[in-house]
């Protein structure tokens, strides 16, 4: 452990920690008067279940940094097919929370079984595109996406487009990073592949009728605060009056008055206006630097990366941490339609910080990995 921690990325570590605990207190600011007023349980009660997901986390994240990357091979498969079959069973067993039935309940703890997908989705991709020696043919290619098809439509018919959007994401940016052949086949159909995913969003957003009310809502997103009585009029509108109130230095921690069931879910989806009111625009600037440094290193271990499956997991990890980013932040500025999906380190959700400390943990396993491999060579 002790070498472990030596070669790890030092400044992904740190801001990792450090941004893990900022979001524990906010969590327990933005959620105490909710925690009292709507959910009729302890101001704590938000803060310690998350405070207990963290402690896991890390615990968990410490446990991967020791094990090879060549191990998650075993599991590649069988978690892919796993992931599939309880997906499915969420369809029967699932608990049904915000219109979508996402969730299963266990000795008290929700559990987001679409969260575990992605996690499973970047191994299994990592470990079958790692085994290949080159991408000239549709099935060293595009087979292996088959599973994480399925997926996809499994997860949007929740509904819950905002995580299938996100898997979506993942796997095509996974997709653009393998290294193709140059010739005009492949590219005609990485042109192809490009050209689909932007009909598809250009045919939702004039055809929201296929789609069921709530989903077709959020495709309505631009000028919030003229639709006030609109759930994402009301929602986003009162984001911006979060983010007004805070200023450049924020009315101080504790002080916001829009988590006091003006802005829903406020630990959770709209965290970040409510660190902007309480801390202000410039607190809200560092964490974006954070971010930015965050995925700067990441993309830095995967461009490092010895082997490709270890690139692939980097860059997952990349990927999966800056479409949070974007479509939770482009949802609350009404810059994309909202979705609802929890914000990197911050936001309330025990499925969503296991998933991503475990996808930095392994990310940093590749990091010790290439720091091994240049030693010993």
């Amino acid at each position: 452990m002790k070498n472990a921690f030596k070669r790890l990325d030092k400044t992904l570590f740190f801001l990792t920690i450090i941004l893990s605990i900022f979001g524990l207190i906010m969590i327990f600011s933005s959620s105490s008067i909710s925690a009292v007023l709507q959910y009729k349980v302890s101001e704590y009660y938000f803060f310690y279940k998350q405070a207990l997901f963290l402690i896991f986390s890390l615990i968990l994240s410490f446990i991967i940094f020791v094990i090879p990357t060549k191990w998650y091979r075993k599991i590649s498969v069988v978690g892919i097919l796993g992931i599939i079959l309880v997906l499915v069973a969420l369809k029967t067993y699932g608990h049904v929370t915000n219109s979508a039935r996402s969730w299963f309940k266990i000795f008290g703890f929700s559990l987001q079984p679409s969260e575990f997908a992605k996690t499973f989705i970047i191994i299994y991709l990592a470990f079958w595109y790692g085994k290949k020696k080159k991408f000239a043919s549709i099935y060293d290619t595009f087979i292996p996406l088959i599973p994480c098809v399925v997926i996809f439509f499994l997860v949007a018919s929740e509904p819950d487009l905002g995580t299938a959007a996100i898997i979506a994401s993942i796997c095509m940016f996974i997709f653009f990073t393998l290294p193709f052949n140059k010739n005009g086949w492949m590219m005609l159909l990485k042109f192809g592949t490009i050209t689909s995913i932007i009909g598809v969003l250009v045919f939702l957003n004039g055809n929201t009728e296929i789609l069921t009310s709530t989903q077709a809502s959020r495709f309505n997103f631009k000028n919030p605060c003229s639709r006030y009585l609109e759930e994402t009029g009301y929602q986003v509108c009162n984001g911006y009056i979060a983010i007004n109130n805070g200023g450049l230095f924020g009315v101080g921690l504790g002080k916001s008055t829009q988590k006091y069931l003006y802005l829903p879910e406020s630990h959770t989806d709209f965290i970040f206006p409510i660190i902007v009111e309480e801390l202000g625009l410039v607190a809200g600037g560092v964490v974006l630097l954070a971010y930015i440094i965050i995925l700067y290193r990441t993309l830095v271990i995967a461009r490092n990366a010895k082997t490709l499956s270890g690139s692939i997991i980097a860059f997952g990890t990349f990927a999966y941490i800056l479409t949070h980013i974007i479509i939770n932040i482009g949802g609350l500025l009404a810059l994309i339609p909202l979705t609802g999906v929890p914000l990197p380190f911050l936001s309330y959700g025990g499925s969503f910080i296991i998933n991503l400390l475990i996808l930095i943990a392994m990310t940093q396993r590749v990091a010790i990995e290439t720091k091994l491999r240049k030693q010993g060579s």
